[in-house]
This record gives structure tokens, C-alpha cells and sequence, in this order.
């Protein structure tokens, strides 16, 4: 059974139609690069995937199980959309670590708000923070940030601050994990310490979308590549058959100017 499932995503601003009925399904510990250029809806087909934008058509599933369906108009409650997230972890492209707080206490944040719903909090309370610090520790010493625990944002490079992202978006244990761009925003050094980071993800069967315009980082990470342009998906198949055998005209000409 899929992990992942959409069918026929569709997503209009107004009269503009950014998504035309995208589908693609994907496996457990499966990894899936998103390309395309600017506008082509990458984005967001990732943010009505999780749920921070609603889409005007279509289905998404995960595992066997229908969490969104356009074709019922019941309102879901902040919480229903919430615990839908839930699902997914989102490592931003800019990084969008909260300044106020350290490393560990912005790893840990939304475990402990989270926690504070559970019917035993308030018994053992100690215990369940200390339970989600260890293993906030654990999860930043994997993305090589052990000794920066006590640091702000504005003490850490832009790289290091992508890796405390990504440690905070696996922190709430998400069935997938999305990245938006991952390293637009980095120079190409600290871009391969991003690319070691989710190939270290992938040993550990972490399954991820990767949305990037960067087509040799997707072409090093990604099991399947899925092309889209203007709202559509004109390829979808293995990094080899995209990048290097692509069928669309549209799509050798995208890579074909990417190579330039």
C-alpha cells in the first residue's frame, strides 16, 4: 500500500489555476525530488499536501486513509487540520527557526505543546519533557548539532540552521517528510553538508519530497523525479529517465537550460 496518495489536485488563486490535476503516489522510505521552474506549482502542490493551503479539487491519502477530500464541504476544525499535519514534517526554505529560542528549545517546542494534551501530563510531566529533550538531543546530534545546543539562530550559519529545520521537523516522528527548497537559500558548500544530511535521512528509510529547481542536488538524492510545469506533471520516473532520457519537449528544454 502507498504511504502517499494524490488524485487529481487542483488549486486556483482567483482565476489563476496554479495546479491541473496532479497525481503521483509514493512508497514508504521512497524519495521523491519535485522540479520545475518558478510558477510551475511546486510549491504549492506541497503546501495543499499539507494542508496549508486548501485545494479547490481532488484527494489526498496517507496510508490506506482518506485525509482530504474536495468534494466534501464539511469544515474541518483547526484540530482535524492539525492532527492531519501531523502526518508531515516541513523543513522551510528560509529556515523559519523562532529567534527568541535556542537550538534544543526550538526542537522541542511543538513535542512539549503537544504533550500537554496527553491525559498522564500533568502526573509526569518531568519525566515526558525529559523523555522529549533526550530525544531532541539525539535528533540534532544526527544532523551534527550536539555541541550547538544552547545557541540562538543568529549564532549559527545558514547551513546549521537548515540542519536544526530539519531535527525539529522530524521531532513530532512525521510519515513523510517535505522539503521547500532546500538550498536556495545556502552557497554549494554548505549545500553538499545539506545533501550529506538527507542521505543520511534516506539510510535511515526517512521517506521525503524534495521540492528544488537544483537539478544535480535532485539527481544525487532522489529515487524518482517528478517534473512539473505550468500546474502539471510531465514526467515522473527514475532520476536517469527524467534527467538524462526525458520524453516532453518542455522538460528537455527546462533541463536544458538549467545546464546553462
Amino acid at each position: 500500500m502507498a504511504i502517499l496518495e494524490v488524485k487529481n489536485i487542483c488549486k486556483s488563486f482567483d482565476k489563476t489555476e496554479v495546479l491541473k490535476g496532479v497525481s503521483f503516489s509514493m512508497e514508504k522510505s521512497e524519495i521523491i525530488a519535485v522540479i520545475g521552474s518558478s510558477g510551475s506549482g511546486k510549491t504549492t502542490l506541497l503546501r495543499c499536501i499539507n494542508f496549508l493551503e486548501t485545494a479547490t479539487k481532488g484527494e489526498i491519502w496517507v496510508d490506506g486513509e482518506c485525509i482530504f477530500n474536495a468534494d466534501d464541504k464539511t469544515k474541518l476544525t483547526a484540530e482535524q487540520i492539525r492532527n492531519r499535519q501531523l502526518n508531515f514534517g516541513l523543513v522551510f526554505q528560509s529556515f523559519n527557526l523562532f529567534p527568541q529560542y535556542n537550538v534544543l528549545e526550538n526542537v522541542t517546542l511543538a513535542p512539549k505543546l503537544l504533550a500537554k494534551e496527553r491525559p498522564d501530563y500533568k502526573k509526569n510531566k518531568k519525566q515526558i519533557n525529559e523523555e522529549i529533550e533526550n530525544e531532541a538531543k539525539t535528533l540534532l546530534e544526527r544532523v551534527g548539532l550536539s555541541e550547538k545546543l544552547g545557541n540562538y539562530p543568529c549564532e549559527l550559519s545558514g547551513g546549521q540552521q537548515q540542519r536544526v529545520s530539519i531535527a525539529r521537523a522530524l521531532a513530532l516522528n512525521p510519515k513523510i517528510l517535505f522539503f521547500d527548497e532546500p538550498t536556495s537559500a545556502l552557497d554549494p558548500e554548505i549545500t553538499n553538508e545539506i545533501l550529506k544530511v538527507i542521505k543520511d535521512l534516506a539510510q535511515k528509510q526517512i521517506t521525503m519530497i524534495i521540492v528544488t529547481h537544483e537539478i544535480e542536488f535532485a539527481k544525487n538524492v532522489a529515487d524518482r523525479i517528478i517534473f512539473m510545469d505550468e500546474g502539471v506533471v510531465l514526467e515522473d520516473g527514475t532520476p536517469d529517465e527524467v534527467i538524462n532520457n526525458p520524453k516532453n519537449e518542455r522538460t528537455k528544454a527546462f533541463l536544458s537550460k538549467m545546464a546553462k
